[in-house]
């Protein structure tokens, strides 16, 4: 019902030739074939991580529900700060001035919590 097909695409295309112009395209292209690659590491890390803990449990002979459910959580909280450090150190590398900024706020966060 909703396929993507080939002059939907192409339109698409257009749209976004026109908007970001030519020569913006190969680095936009580079960033989200760069985010799609991250995406499925992560994926891949997931998987891993379960099958790794279904063999614990069965090697263990337990398999209790608030176990998976706890180790689920871990493993999603591990993502979310592993994704917000590549956001941030990719926000750092192209904004001018933002890494000063953290430093003197860390620097400050020290200070804070010495005096404290």
């Amino acid at each position: 019902m909703y396929g993507i097909g080939v002059p939907e695409i192409l339109v698409i295309a257009v749209i976004l030739l026109l908007i970001f112009g030519a020569k913006r395209l190969p680095g936009i292209g580079e960033g989200l074939g760069k985010t799609v690659k991250e995406f499925r590491n992560i994926k891949k890390e997931m998987s891993g991580n379960k099958k790794k803990e279904e063999k614990k449990e069965i090697k263990d002979g337990e398999a209790s529900t608030s176990e998976s459910s706890g180790a689920g959580a871990d493993l999603a909280g591990a993502i979310q700060n592993r994704l917000t450090k590549k956001v941030t150190d990719t926000v750092m590398a192209q904004v001018p001035g933002i890494k000063q900024a953290k430093q003197l706020k860390d620097k400050a966060d020290k200070i804070k919590k010495f005096v404290s």
